[in-house]
């Protein structure tokens, strides 16, 4: 035979059991499987290994129809998708903002076409925060193989009327589509993760061994030698590579190799033992519904929590999936899928599939159904970040695109001058200090940096030119000589280095230091809070809420730290929080929030910390040439 056999080899399950149990333990602990995501890739591999085999014998036999080749893939691939798909669509009305809701719309759309992959592309990459968010994410998968499957059989029919080789072309395609992944890589790694182009060898490689199957040397040594090298390429790749490497790239290698090596050798002691162990076949058996549910699943926990969850939590979450694996794979996928085949089958999760992509078009035309929530709890939770009013990109650098500041980050012309330094959260007190000034008239300069806390000589490993920019700025309070320099940030370390720049302020410039405490920290986000608390309650949050987490502690460290180095400390969490709980609004109204998301004042929050603390600020100071 030129093609493997037909007979149902286990160790094909045992490896898709692997595969899958990489990726969900990629998302579900993240730190203890960096690189899970690599689970993927194996599937690929498999799969082409496994269609290019059946097509090409059915081929050999002439007995292939292109008709009975996509109906067998739908009924593979539709009844369990439609299942998660409608799922995930009824958790979004019920937990879902408007927005988000839109978004899941538009996403449901994409995967009822297999166009996931590219909905993402022209969205965001694989491992941003925001694409954490999104139940469908992992869907992007499921687009490129049914992409894929929409030409490959019309090639392999091609090549055989052509009487060309088929390994041959498969081997020239895979070379193509690698050589195009590891051009793209570096220029525009997204595409390179989500085109069908850059990651079509990894199915190909899979065909290459199908269609060389008589080459392979199938001798129990050599078997196992493959095998233990296979073993160890996947392992190397899940242990090494994280979410920071330019995947797939080269690195696409290692698990591609890995699994061609082991589906190669099925007479090798790992397949036979290992990879044909009864649990692992039988994860491998309901393989494909497990990785449709575990990450809908693992975002819903999120939201409904309203939080980060726990270790416990993901794996009860797993667990679930793992049951509802199993019943999708014992009521839904095997009626529909084995059995004679059956045309009204096709047309009838044709029609079921179509619904869910109208269904996706009614969300977003829709607007998310907003009338789902009232109004001001709509609004106030959908409260945006605005940083433009913080000078973003001005006097508020990203430090990953700029490292200067505009001339009009310093009022050289007014006195006294107050100099914020800090990290975005100083920025977010900008609008309360300009109310201030319409009263006060004294001047601002704001020199601040995004995630770059206000702490001299003090190293942030997620922003390596940090302690660059804090080095400039304290040259520029130097040229400057403000009368109050006000440091403020997410003071969570580095006090040492706080206490350092207090000490040579005080020794460098003749201004008061004052040192802001943090404000209090809303770990869901106080929006998130807003509507935890309408959905439970069906009522707007109370003014105070004891959900937030106030930096007392923190701040008692500080002050006992840097009063007697000369600094003057202000606790921002004294004036929102009380035995009560933190402030969460100062109205009704959706501007009355004074967070809008973990710990960034809103424009009234900013004005309600400033105007609480504006007189300990100045400390007695007039403006020149203005009475008080």
């Amino acid at each position: 035979m030129s093609q493997p056999s037909s007979k149902y080899r286990p160790d094909v399950d045992g490896l898709r059991a692997v595969a899958v149990m990489l990726v969900l333990n990629f998302h579900a602990f993240p730190d203890a499987m960096p690189g899970g995501f690599i689970g993927v890739d194996v599937f690929f591999v498999i799969s082409g290994f496994l269609i290019t085999g059946i097509i090409t014998r059915e081929l050999e036999l002439g007995r292939f129809n292109l008709v009975e080749f996509y109906n067998r893939r739908i009924r593979r691939i539709f009844p369990a998708l439609i299942v998660v798909l409608s799922a995930t669509l009824m958790l979004g009305w019920f937990w879902m903002l408007p927005a988000a809701l839109v978004q899941l719309g538009s996403d449901s759309f994409a995967s009822a076409a297999f166009l996931a992959n590219i909905a993402l592309l022209l969205q965001s990459g694989y491992f941003d925060v925001e694409s954490a968010k999104k139940p469908l994410l992992h869907l992007w998968s499921l687009g490129i193989e049914e992409q894929f499957y929409l030409f490959w059989p019309l090639l392999l029919m091609l090549a055989a009327r052509l009487r060309m080789s088929i390994m041959a072309m498969a081997a020239m395609l895979g070379i193509a589509s690698f050589l195009f992944n590891v051009a793209l890589i570096g220029s525009n790694p997204i595409a390179a993760f989500y085109l069908p182009f850059t990651r079509a060898f990894e199915l190909l490689i899979g065909a290459v061994l199908a269609c060389g199957w008589i080459n392979v040397n199938h001798s129990s040594v050599a078997s196992s030698r493959r095998a233990w090298i296979g073993v160890a390429l996947i392992a190397v790749a899940a242990i090494i590579l994280d979410s920071h490497r330019a995947f797939p790239g080269w690195w696409a290698v290692l698990p591609v190799a890995g699994s061609a090596l082991l589906l190669s050798a099925p007479a090798a002691w790992v397949n036979r033992v290992v990879l044909a162990s009864p649990p692992l076949v039988w994860i491998g058996l309901i393989s494909y519904p497990l990785y449709l549910w575990h990450w809908p699943l693992l975002v819903f926990g999120g939201i409904i929590k309203f939080g980060p969850l726990t270790l416990p939590e993901r794996q009860l979450i797993l667990l679930a999936s793992a049951l509802l694996a199993w019943a999708t794979y014992r009521f839904v996928e095997i009626p529909f899928r084995f059995g004679l085949p059956n045309r009204r089958k096709m047309f009838s999760l044709g029609a079921g599939m179509a619904m869910i992509a109208v269904a996706g078009i009614a969300v977003i035309w829709g607007r998310g159904f907003d009338f789902r929530l009232p109004p001001e709890i709509r609004a106030m939770a959908s409260v945006r970040t605005e940083s433009f009013k913080w000078r973003f990109h001005e006097c508020l650098l990203d430090l990953s695109r700029e490292t200067t500041f505009a001339e009009t980050c310093v009022e050289r012309d007014r006195r006294p001058l107050v100099l914020i330094w800090g990290d975005s959260t100083a920025g977010a007190l900008l609008p309360g200090l300009r109310k201030a000034q319409e009263e006060r008239g004294f001047g601002i300069a704001q020199l601040t940096s995004s995630s770059c806390i206000p702490a001299l000589n003090a190293d942030i490993v997620s922003l390596p030119n940090c302690r660059t920019m804090n080095d400039k700025v304290f040259s520029l309070v130097r040229q400057i000589r403000p009368d109050v320099v006000l440091l403020h940030g997410t003071w969570e370390k580095h006090l040492d280095n706080v206490a350092e720049t207090v000490i040579a302020l005080k020794k460098e410039t003749n201004a008061r230091v004052v040192v802001l405490g943090g404000v209090p920290t809303w770990r869901r986000g106080l929006p998130s809070e807003v509507l935890r608390y309408f959905i439970l309650h069906r009522a707007l949050i109370p003014e105070r809420s004891p959900n937030a987490a106030p930096p007392t502690a923190y701040d008692a460290v500080m002050r006992a730290r840097l009063e007697p180095l000369g600094a003057e400390f202000i606790s921002a969490s004294d004036v929102f929080c009380n035995a009560q709980g933190c402030l969460t609004r100062l109205g009704d109204a959706a501007g009355d929030v004074v967070v809008s998301d973990q710990v960034h004042l809103t424009e009234k929050g900013s004005a309600f910390l400033i105007d609480s603390i504006i007189d300990r600020l100045l400390g007695g100071v007039a403006p020149a040439g203005r009475a008080r």
